[in-house]
């Protein structure tokens, strides 16, 4: 696929997790699976106060309780074990799409080969209607994905390159009916959750902005609401154009290194991770865009999402990444891509020799074309 990216989220790249302390009210998940030979164990998990909470039970009779406390609602993700099996390697299977909210959420699963269905709040009911609206898309993306595995099992890179464009249309697809939500539903409790998805991880600010905007007063003031705020800040701070924010972290040898240090030349601010398998790809791109132009005035800045050194100095050897790294350590805590508002790697922002932001998440052609634009 043309961009592939990690995120940092529990259930998709752009689902939002309350960061901030809010009051929290009651929720209760009672469940039924029907047809079962022996008590099943099932899990639920979620991520709360930056924290993934996991909790577990084992069916009495096919049936189970979950019992806690919420500060909104929030997508959350329940699971029942299963057989595993060479279409099912970790042994989980999804029980229902639950959006947990305070007060009684009721569950039922006819058998554990079948999906379950839930039902019992506003927002459950709101969750369940996005669904509906959006499962033909959903089909759709399994068969396209479906196609494209058999094709690169092929390695025909002239087909893969063609399915592009129906995924392109697919995500159009998938957009519009979000944006449609939105704007039928500007008071649901899932709007932060569908902006956001609407949003993705590279968030527009003249395209977000007035869709936020238009959500109901009590749905903007949420937790969730408040961080998403946050990031249209942040975003608003990085557009093309805007000169970028200033930092400094160190090298692998502890040197402190300033972006400011590299005026006079244009540069790659590049974040990325040795774990990061999307970034690993995307590096031999960088490398070739590096040894074209680095004699004219074009370098690289990389701005590393690791936790450990000693995994990090080996991919930047083993990739030859013969230009400056800076990193903190602290993973997805980095505080440079909190500063950028950076929730997925790879990411980059070209900037001019004066420090202001010319483009950004230039990939592999896109890369070298904008290059060869500036160097001609």
């Amino acid at each position: 696929m043309k961009k592939l990216i990690l995120a940092a989220a529990l259930l998709c790249p752009v689902v939002l997790t309350a960061q901030k302390k809010a009051k929290e009210k009651p929720y209760t998940i009672q469940g039924t699976i029907v047809q079962q030979e022996t008590p099943t164990k099932v899990t639920l998990r979620y991520r709360k106060d930056g924290k993934i909470v996991t909790d577990t039970t084992l069916t009495a009779d096919g049936r189970f309780v979950f019992k806690g406390t919420v500060p909104e609602p929030m997508q959350v993700q329940l699971l029942a074990d299963v057989p595993k099996s060479a279409t099912n390697m970790n042994g989980k299977t999804e029980v229902a799409p639950i959006f947990l909210a305070p007060g009684t959420t009721t569950v039922t699963m006819e058998s554990l080969d079948k999906k379950g269905t839930a039902t019992g709040t506003t927002a459950q009911d709101d969750y369940n209607q996005l669904n509906a609206l959006l499962d033909p898309l959903y089909k759709q993306g399994a068969e396209l994905n479906k196609e494209y595995r058999a094709l690169r099992e092929a390695k025909d890179e002239a087909g893969m390159k063609k399915l592009e464009t129906r995924f392109e249309q697919l995500e159009a697809s998938r957009k519009a009916v979000l944006n449609k939500y939105l704007e039928d539903r500007p008071g649901s409790p899932l709007g932060i959750f569908v902006l956001s998805q609407v949003a993705g991880y590279d968030l527009d600010p003249e395209k977000i902005d007035p869709l936020f905007n238009r959500l109901s007063k009590s749905v903007r003031k949420t937790p969730s609401g408040k961080q998403f705020e946050e990031r249209l800040d942040i975003a608003r701070k990085v557009r093309v154009g805007n000169p970028a924010m200033e930092f400094s972290q160190n090298d692998p040898s502890g040197k402190p290194v300033s972006l400011a240090s590299f005026r006079g030349k244009y540069v790659l601010v590049d974040f990325w991770a040795s774990w990061c398998g999307p970034c690993r790809a995307e590096n031999p791109n960088v490398v070739k865009a590096f040894n074209m132009y680095k004699d004219k005035g074009f370098t690289v800045l990389g701005v590393s999402f690791d936790d450990n050194k000693e995994k990090w100095v080996e991919a930047i050897d083993k990739d030859e990444l013969h230009w400056t790294q800076v990193s903190d350590l602290k993973g997805w805590s980095n505080e440079v891509g909190k500063m950028y508002g950076i929730r997925a790697i790879p990411q980059n922002l070209l900037l001019d020799p004066e420090g202001k932001i010319l483009a950004k998440n230039l990939r592999g052609e896109a890369l070298e074309s904008k290059l060869a634009e500036l160097f001609k």
